[in-house]
């Protein structure tokens, strides 16, 4: 989900029209059997999960533009409309028929699977003998019964070709291969029905309301009835709107569904299929399956609160790769938070654009400095070759760094796109501290001042750049950070992302005014508390260190802000109140 809306935001940075549409799937097997276990009726345990996945969506701060779930009457109606031409409107024999089925059926994976894909086990809870599906390891069970199918053999020269003339239509490569060698040596034809006295929670076949609709049938619908399949447009002839999407991002374990069985669907009824497919793979938890026997699944509420929706997002992002499973660990997130966030980004723009009261220089002056060509005019003036190259070595990462996260960023490598930006930045601070401006800045010389102007604007500017660029990974962070600068919002696309684009920015330094207390650190990444405690963990550590007398103040005053950063302002409050009767008391 984070995924996908980096990149719709990264398709609006660069000027484009972008449309997110995610939900949830509500129908099937798994789900009936779920709300039946916990005593509800499944609508409701559905409005229970959809709220949940609406609530996060939100603390995730994804930017979607439809929020869609397959229980959404508009959704039934369209996919009943889709059924109907899949038994009528398709060329003779490559429409639905009737007939008999028998197979290895996994609730958990809502899915038949053939014998070749299937191996005996033994229940980890009972001990007892089951079959499971070898690619997920869910148990599967040996279901007989009359429903529709779809003759998805007979599109198997369709979709081989499809792939045949789009090599880039799944990325990345290798799952492209594997959703091709199960076209090559698993195609069956597909039981798109199930029986109603098995299956009551779903779609109902209309003209036949002993079967139900396949869950995988209707929840692929999903992406077209939002398009405004059924009810705007019915035809490949009519204005299909946002259809066909441009990409579709999917987990690994849902390529099939996506890359097989929705085109061929889509091909039956004469529409167009998707322009492509990312396929990204799964977290673990420190390099283990996250699993609820073993208590290590992640809450994401949990994760947002402890480190903010920003810094997770640039960690997930950072980290994502498409060629293996990622380890997510609290750990991880601290060390990448301190040695990127905070001693990167965060130490730059407070060296350039926040800096101590006793040094006099601003981001306004240098870039107002560039703005009347006294900079360019210094720099032609001084050979690169004989002056210190030490106050050119930015040149080329400042001119280099924008082409090439974009690169990056088209090709979905979120993880090398933030790189690049880390280079620039880190190769930014080395670039301060070799110039130090805080010496140019005590040189009364004219010439030490256009000079201190050259050094903070080229610095200014790698915060700029970066700030952009970082926008559809950390929205809200980056939109501080060119706040802080002065950007204007109508100069945060991609076309102002170079040097010397935007000459019209920059603040003025002021002096920072004594407060009686500091409520939080003025930073955009402030401290966090030790990766390695829970939040009660944390609450006990600080209590004991504040009843410590021996315990040195600026300590508890470090840490205390830190809880502050992460658990808010009401938590330590509480806290000092807690500690301070405990005082009086003894």
């Amino acid at each position: 989900m984070v995924l996908a809306d980096v990149i719709k935001r990264w398709q609006q940075i660069k000027g484009k029209e972008a449309f997110l549409c995610t939900g949830t799937d509500e129908h099937g097997m798994k789900i009936q059997r779920a709300a039946l276990k916990h005593g509800m009726e499944p609508k409701e345990f559905c409005d229970g999960n959809s709220n949940k996945f609406r609530e996060l969506v939100a603390a995730a701060n994804i930017s979607n533009d439809f929020f869609i779930r397959t229980t959404d009457q508009e959704h039934k109606d369209a996919v009943a409309q889709f059924w109907l031409h899949l038994k009528h409107s398709t060329p003779e024999s490559l429409g639905l028929y009737k007939g008999s089925h028998e197979g290895w059926y996994c609730v958990s994976d809502e899915c038949f699977y053939p014998e070749d894909l299937v191996r005996p086990s033994i229940a980890p809870q009972t001990g007892k003998k089951i079959m499971v599906s070898t690619e997920t390891d869910n148990e599967v069970e040996w279901i007989k019964e009359e429903t529709w199918f779809f003759p998805l053999t007979k599109y198997k020269d369709a979709l081989l070709k499809l792939y045949d003339e789009n090599p880039g239509w799944i990325k990345p490569a290798h799952r492209m291969a594997e959703a091709r060698e199960w076209i090559e040596n698993h195609l069956e034809d597909l039981s798109v029905t199930r029986p109603a006295s098995r299956l009551n929670w779903g779609v109902s076949d209309p003209e036949d309301k002993t079967q139900t609709i396949y869950v995988w049938v209707d929840a692929l619908i999903n992406y077209i009835t939002k398009a405004g399949y059924g009810s705007k447009w019915h035809t490949a002839k009519d204005d299909m709107g946002i259809w066909p999407a441009n990409l579709q991002v999917i987990g690994k374990d849902i390529l099939r569904f996506h890359t097989i069985y929705w085109p061929a669907l889509l091909m039956a009824l004469g529409l167009p299929v998707a322009k492509g497919y990312l396929c990204h793979n799964h977290w673990t938890m420190s390099n283990r399956k996250m699993s609820k026997s073993l208590g290590n699944v992640v809450n994401p509420f949990f994760a947002i609160q402890r480190w903010g929706i920003d810094p997770l997002r640039y960690f997930l992002m950072r980290n994502a790769t498409f060629h293996k499973d990622m380890s997510y660990s609290n750990q991880l997130i601290g060390t990448v938070y301190m040695k990127e966030l905070q001693a990167n980004i965060g130490n730059l723009f407070y060296r350039i654009a926040k800096p101590k009261s006793s040094v006099r220089w601003s981001t306004l002056e240098a870039v107002t400095a560039f703005r009347n060509g006294e900079l360019n005019a210094w720099a032609e003036k001084h050979d690169k070759d004989c002056f210190d190259a030490v106050f050119f070595s930015l040149e080329s990462h400042l001119s280099e760094s924008p082409e090439a996260f974009c690169k990056e960023m088209d090709d979905y490598d979120t993880s090398a796109a933030i790189r690049v930006v880390f280079e620039l930045l880190r190769e930014t601070n080395r670039y301060v501290s070799d110039t130090k401006p805080w010496d140019l800045v005590k040189n009364q010389d004219p010439d030490s001042r256009v000079l201190l102007n050259w050094v903070i604007f080229n610095s200014a500017e790698a915060l700029r750049i970066a700030g952009i660029l970082l926008q559809p990974i950390m929205p809200t962070k980056a939109s501080e950070l060119l706040d802080a600068l002065g950007v204007r919002p109508d100069r945060r696309t991609l076309e102002f992302a170079a040097k010397g684009k935007d000459a019209d920015y920059g603040t003025e330094s002021k002096p920072v005014e004594p407060a009686p207390r500091m409520s939080k650190w003025d930073t955009i990444f402030p401290p966090t508390a030790s990766a390695d405690l829970s939040d009660d963990e944390l609450l006990e550590h600080l209590r004991v260190a504040l009843l410590d007398k021996t315990r040195n103040k600026m300590n508890q005053m470090a840490e205390l802000l830190a809880m502050e950063a992460r658990m808010g302002e009401e938590a330590v409050a509480k806290l000092l109140a807690e500690t301070h009767a405990a005082k009086v008391g003894a």
